[in-house]
């Protein structure tokens, strides 16, 4: 195992900067998720730690190691892309031990971590196969099988998953969180995906235009988002985002007018924001409630659209004021809204976000003060 140190990282290709001053620090044993969306420089960034991209400005260490000009050969890390790059005339065993052989390792140790690789990948069965007689998540157990052989301090995954279907996606990130439990080594995992994200990272790192935007555990990313990049990128349906403009206090409560007129109470500290600034209330989709139109309070709105999931149902209403649809995630069990029904979106103050001008989030207001507050 081996941590990983980055401090001032900058990767420019000609004028156009990519990365832009990463301070990260990954700890020996961490499995961490690099996450963004394209072009936002998590790739170039494992590039980078893998040796394949050198360094414009900054300094990197793994295991305690200045790496900045260290060969790739000789960091300890081990690489699995997206794509498998197979040997096709190669046997599976054949394939996993290359690298090996290459390295004039004896063929009893060759034999004995290829088989013992096989074993905790659950491929020992396909040994003797060649690539074409495998399938997508097949294929992709033996390249991952090709980096565990070469024991290496650091994993490094670039969208390994990208190629395979929902299915396999699914079962191939249940596998490789077993693996990290059973190797505990250093992991560093590069995704677009948010589910995969959410899912195998103990700690994600959430990239954006060649900086980090947040670091956190998969909780502390989604229950407390520091701006709103981060709010919208994670969570499916994305968080629901309405412009809004700052009405006052009462105690521990900022209420905000939305831009159709409704009134509505968050959980959140506005008190350096002046009145009438304007601000971005978030909810997200499962802590809206679809209540009927006569009578209660809520943000009015009409539905135009339903989805029928089985478990879930998605809703969207439109608010007016509201470029998009609201997002509404409800019971699959409940009925069907009606299209063109008028309805009130209604929540707790304590589970919604409020964002000022420049995005960053307003601290939210612990349950307790707000019990506080509400009792007095």
């Amino acid at each position: 195992m081996a941590s990983v140190r980055l401090r001032g990282i900058r990767k420019d290709y000609g004028d156009n900067p990519v990365i832009k001053g990463i301070d990260l620090d990954i700890g020996d044993g961490e499995f961490v998720v690099f996450v963004g969306p394209s072009g936002c420089g998590k790739s170039t960034l494992l590039r980078i730690i893998a040796g394949l991209e050198d360094v414009t400005d900054g300094e990197l260490e793994i295991g305690g190691v200045h790496s900045n000009d260290v060969d790739p050969s000789r960091r300890g890390i081990a690489m699995v892309f997206q794509s498998y790059a197979l040997y096709p005339h190669m046997t599976v065993a054949e394939n996993m031990g290359f690298a090996l052989k290459l390295a004039k390792l004896p063929k009893d140790e060759i034999r004995g971590r290829v088989e013992r690789a096989a074993e905790i990948l659950q491929i020992a069965h396909l040994l003797d196969r060649k690539p074409k007689a495998l399938s997508g998540g097949q294929r992709q157990r033996v390249a991952i099988g090709r980096a565990i052989v070469r024991k290496p301090e650091v994993f490094l995954f670039d969208e390994p998953l990208s190629n395979l279907d929902a299915a396999l996606r699914a079962q191939t990130r249940v596998e490789l969180a077993r693996l990290h439990r059973e190797l505990a080594t250093t992991m560093i995992y590069v995704t677009h995906d948010q589910v995969e994200a959410m899912t195998l990272g103990q700690k994600i790192v959430v990239f954006n235009g060649g900086r980090i935007e947040q670091v956190g555990t998969p909780f502390e990313l989604y229950e407390k988002p520091a701006n709103l990049f981060v709010a919208g990128f994670l969570g499916s349906p994305r968080m629901n985002f309405l412009d809004a403009s700052l009405v006052g206090e009462q105690g521990a409560i900022a209420m905000v007018r939305l831009a159709g007129g409704a009134e509505v109470e968050v959980a959140a500290d506005a008190a350096d924001a002046p009145v009438g600034a304007k601000v971005t209330l978030g909810v997200r989709p499962e802590h809206l409630r679809l209540q009927r139109a006569e009578g209660g309070e809520g943000i009015p709105g009409t539905v135009g659209l339903v989805e029928y999931l089985g478990d879930v149902m998605l809703a969207y209403v439109q608010v007016e004021g509201v470029a998009e649809m609201v997002a509404v995630k409800c019971n699959g069990g409940q009925a069907l809204p009606a299209l063109g029904s008028r309805v009130l979106l209604a929540f707790d103050p304590a589970q919604a976000y409020l964002f000022s001008a420049d995005g960053a989030a307003m601290p939210a207001r612990s349950r307790g003060v707000l019990a506080a507050a509400t009792a007095g």
